[in-house]
């Protein structure tokens, strides 16, 4: 950035209180986000950070529906669930409010209004699904229909999940209501549309031209819409929940969730700063031309904070506009996307309680996998890695041996350094130009790589205190070791200041076992943060082993999803076309006993049979083979079709016949048998 600004106003994504959040929205937004608002604070620069919960729009009003209680009891339970999971994480929001809120409902009707007044909307009827039964209509999100890309047959009327399209309803094949499982029709009604199109010039040179440092996913995203040419977009919704549309006429309509959730950054500040006058008007944070704001979402947010809200800010005229969004892409999970509906996900709530006090292996794990320009995965066996192979073995273990050598050498008291040689010069310049380096990654929100920076200088310290070896050094120079130990100590309050905007907790336990009150980032890089005859407390593991056990347990708790929706979304095959008696009597169905069985080579799916039939010897292969081990089968009596022509394979063996089966809901094959042993070749009746 080439402007120097005064201050600066930071937002994370408002997440809708419809349920907890989860690790890919940790690693999308909110870590990322506190990183940021950490380091800023360690400057000592003035920074907001404003979140808060999404109440309105329709994915509350279905959990509300689901469970038979009121919208208010859904948001209430899942405002507080989130607003006390973001503390116990130590995400460090000024404020976590609410659009439900009489604050925000005012200040957002006020911003519709005056756009309204000054007749920044546009008017249109248009026909908009409608259910017939519920007499209702329908938001994007809860319609239903089969994909028009990929054809999958639940795909939302905003996106299919499948294959990740961007819809809109009437682009849906069938569309129906997914709650009533009803087809829906059109219905004619009144909306207002803020007119993307009008501002598409004023777009393409604000961002195209004038923010060509933003991240390429975002800027890429961006290009895309505006060469496909903006369209308006309503901003009003026929529903009973959210913020009434404050003009005549428009009675049963609410603002649309999209326009009133990112007002909500601004109502938020609004409410912090009137409680906080310390703090300055909330327009100094929102309108001065000296303030920045930088927005943290996403990749499925990018077109409202980066197209659409800037011209409901632009079309306002009061308020300056996003400097930068550094927008993330998705985070999936052990290799599959997370899904709110599915349950499939690592829940943060869920993790503080069955993983307590490790909040900071989770930002580490989540900020090493950051998804900061394309798609990431998250795994148990991945975060055991990273927390056993980096925290524990690199960090933890270079932070224990210097305080525990501290200890035993010189009962805990800071040794005073005498004179330095030619490597320790060259290991203090090593981490006195780290600070640079963090601040050029941090600044252009390149977080995985600072945090990889951070961790470099406990890798300086391990490598210098294991080549200085001072358990040896002790018995033939111990003048030595007091230097060795010294800069090893200096280098140990260093990791504390440089860890403070990724881990917390830790550089908070850290600190307390250096006594280390005071600190700003400005002292990051030096020599002498602990000064000699300083007594430092006992000190203990700053980090501890993941163990198999707590991994093993959170796979189980991920199979167990993955079987249960398997379970619930299985839909058994369509009855067939019917047939008579006569056609079946066609097939010969018998029992047989399985005297051989082998793999097929170089075919891994299939098994050859061979089966004792009651009249002699028969070949019949079987594609079961990813599911049957050979030996299991020998001695089984299976039902086989035994009238079916032959099928030769390339290989030249024939199979004479089918053995019969059966698919699992889970896609498991098991043989067809009988209850008890039969002759070989009974026929089946």
């Amino acid at each position: 950035m080439n402007k120097q600004f005064k201050r600066t106003t930071v937002t994370a994504a408002l997440p809708y209180a419809n349920g907890p959040v989860h690790i890919g929205h940790l690693a999308g937004v909110y870590v990322p986000a506190d990183i940021y608002v950490r380091y800023l604070r360690l400057k000592g620069e003035p920074v907001l950070y404003i979140g808060g919960s999404d109440e309105h729009g329709v994915p509350v009003t279905i959990r509300a529906r689901k469970e038979g209680i009121s919208v208010q009891e859904v948001v209430d339970r899942y405002h507080n669930i989130i607003k006390k999971s973001f503390e116990d994480f130590g995400i460090s929001f000024d404020i976590y409010s609410r659009t439900s809120g009489p604050i925000h409902h005012k200040f957002a009707a006020d911003f519709f209004k005056k756009l309204y007044d000054e007749g920044k909307f546009v008017e249109q009827e248009s026909e908009q699904f409608y259910d017939e039964e519920t007499h209702r209509f329908l938001a994007d999100r809860n319609i239903r229909g089969e994909c028009p890309r990929c054809h999958a047959a639940d795909a939302y009327g905003d996106q299919c999940e499948k294959c990740g399209a961007t819809l809109s309803p009437e682009e849906l094949i069938n569309p129906y209501n997914p709650e009533t499982n009803k087809p829906l029709v059109r219905k004619k009604t009144t909306h207002w549309y803020l007119p993307l199109d009008k501002y598409q010039g004023w777009l393409e040179k604000w961002i195209l031209q004038d923010h060509k440092e933003w991240r390429p996913n975002v800027y890429g995203q961006c290009k895309s819409w505006l060469d496909g040419g903006l369209r308006p977009r309503a901003v009003t919704r026929d529903l009973d929940w959210g913020i009434p549309v404050p003009i005549e006429g428009a009675e049963g309509k609410v603002l649309y969730v999209w326009f009133d959730a990112p007002i909500g950054y601004i109502s938020n500040t609004k409410e912090l700063c009137d409680a906080n006058p310390q703090l300055g008007s909330w327009e100094t944070w929102w309108k001065d031309p000296d303030t920045r704001l930088v927005h943290f979402i996403g990749k499925d947010n990018i077109v409202f904070h980066c197209i659409v809200f800037p011209t409901m800010l632009n079309a306002h005229g009061e308020y300056i506009l996003p400097d930068n969004v550094p927008a993330n892409e998705f985070l999936n999970l052990e290799g599959n996307k997370i899904s709110t509906s599915k349950n499939f996900a690592v829940w943060l709530n869920e993790y503080l309680e069955e993983i307590p006090g490790r909040q900071d292996e989770l930002r580490y794990v989540l900020t090493a996998n950051a998804p900061e320009t394309k798609d990431n995965d998250f795994t148990w066996a991945d975060y055991q890695s990273h927390c056993n192979n980096e925290l524990v073995a690199i960090y933890g273990n270079f932070v224990n041996r210097a305080l525990q050598l501290t200890q035993k050498y010189y009962n805990g008291i800071v040794p005073a350094c005498g004179e330095l040689n030619d490597y320790d010069r060259q290991t203090l310049a090593e981490f006195d130009g780290v600070k640079d380096k963090l601040e050029n990654l941090l600044d252009n929100f390149k977080f995985r790589e600072a945090q990889k920076e951070a961790m470099n200088l406990a890798r300086i310290g391990n490598k210098y205190i294991a080549d200085c070896e001072p358990w040896k050094l002790i018995k033939t120079d111990p003048e030595r070791v007091k230097t060795v130990i010294y800069i090893s100590l200096q280098l140990t309050a260093n990791l504390a200041i440089a860890f403070e905007p990724f881990l917390p907790f830790s550089s908070k336990r850290l600190r307390d076992m250096l006594d280390m009150q005071n600190f700003s980032w400005n002292q990051l890089g030096s020599a002498d943060l602990l000064p000699t005859g300083k007594q430092l407390p006992k000190p203990s593991l700053l980090f501890s082993k993941i163990e198999d056990d707590v991994i093993a347990t959170q796979m189980q708790k991920l199979e167990a999803t993955i079987k249960a929706n398997q379970e619930a979304e299985y839909k058994s095959a369509p009855i067939k076309e019917t047939i008579t008696f006569d056609d079946f009597q066609k097939l010969d169905i018998r029992v047989g006993t399985v005297t051989d069985c082998q793999r097929v080579p170089k075919m891994k799916k299939l098994l050859k049979f061979t089966i004792d039939d009651g009249q002699g010897k028969r070949t019949i292969v079987s594609g079961i083979a990813q599911w049957y081990e050979p030996d299991q089968l020998i001695g089984k009596q299976v039902l086989f079709i035994a009238n079916l022509a032959p099928r030769e394979f390339k290989n030249g063996l024939v199979s004479e016949g089918m053995i019969l089966s059966a698919q699992n809901w889970d896609g498991n094959i098991s043989l067809a048998t009988t209850m008890s042993e039969v002759k070989p070749g009974s026929q089946l009746s």
